[in-house]
């Protein structure tokens, strides 16, 4: 396999004394998509920033093509952010309402290909406006002028106008009609083919995490719990809180003689922080806890090739039927 695009390692983020990420690790391929899924408040968004350096984490790394964007100055920080860039949940918040839609997208042009002539950069702005869906006539118009898809577009457009090999999306569409998700979600797949470029998709969305996703991370309370290809995830889950997940989503298929066992993923989750750093966040929720579930802080192990799962009995619970009430 090829070498992973972006590297992080025992990357945390704290506000206080509270770890909002706690001693996450993945890697992400070249053109692949990676969705996150995982309940409010879980750390989702929170990673996403900090990937990016608009949070600063506390402690870990993030290698983007082997470079550490977290020791990097703020001149090579600057340099790589052509290479890093994110759309928003919120598009008109996203966007200055001061400036043009033109300006707004041609402004990562001027910042990182000072070189271009007026012209050409008037040319690369048409380009991705009529590239997203968009007239290019409209570019003299300002945000407030059009619908939440179409602002969608337009930050879509100033996200890839530099064709960059990371595209974080925190929560794209869960703003937009029913109606329009749809189509933003195939201009999404659509620029990631043309470009070649890495999408991070964060969602509440499974069906949509389950269309784009080459592979999925789930998330809960500031740790990634369970990592696996799409297809495994939604087939054969294996972690508890996974399988909770996916039975509150009445157009998944249940997975069979798991989802009566599961517990309510919309109980409100009340953990202190010291009972997360002794054991496993999830253990008073979990109808297979042990005691060694308060004890030990289940690690994030490979249990089949590609399927990553930090759960004390995640080898039992290949199997539903081995396990004990």
């Amino acid at each position: 396999m090829n070498d992973p695009l972006l590297k992080v390692r025992n990357l945390r983020v704290e506000f206080g004394r509270q770890s909002a990420v706690r001693d996450v690790n993945f890697d992400l391929f070249a053109a692949e998509t990676v969705g996150l899924v995982g309940e409010s408040g879980a750390g989702k968004s929170t990673l996403a920033r900090a990937l990016l350096r608009l949070t600063q984490p506390a402690h870990g790394s993030v290698e983007l093509s082997g470079l550490d964007l977290l020791k990097s100055s703020r001149v090579a920080m600057r340099e790589q952010r052509r290479n890093l860039q994110m759309v928003f949940q919120d598009p008109l918040a996203s966007l200055n309402p001061r400036m043009m839609v033109g300006d707004a997208i041609a402004e990562p042009l001027l910042i990182f290909e000072p070189g271009l002539s007026a012209v050409a950069r008037r040319g690369k702005v048409a380009a991705i406006l009529q590239r997203v869906g968009l007239s290019a006539d409209i570019a003299g118009r300002y945000p407030h002028e059009f619908s939440g898809g179409q602002c969608q577009r337009i930050g879509i457009a100033r996200a890839t106008v530099l064709r960059p090999k990371l595209l974080v999306c925190d929560e794209p569409v869960s703003s937009l009609d029913v109606s329009i998700q749809g189509q933003i979600i195939n201009l999404l797949l659509d620029l990631q083919v043309d470009m070649g470029m890495a999408m991070l998709f964060i969602s509440h969305n499974l069906a949509v995490v389950r269309h784009l996703s080459h592979r999925v991370m789930v998330m809960y309370l500031g740790k990634l719990v369970e990592i696996a290809s799409c297809e495994v995830l939604f087939a054969a889950p294996v972690h508890p809180y996974t399988r909770a997940l996916l039975s509150a989503v009445p157009r998944i298929p249940p997975v069979a003689d798991v989802a009566a066992a599961a517990p309510a993923p919309l109980a409100e989750a009340s953990l202190a922080a010291a009972a997360l750093a002794h054991g496993c966040a999830f253990r008073d929720r979990c109808p297979y806890a042990l005691p060694l579930c308060a004890s030990s802080v289940p690690p994030l192990s490979e249990i089949a090739a590609g399927h990553w799962v930090a759960c004390h009995r995640s080898h039992e619970t290949l199997n539903p039927l081995s396990l004990g009430p």
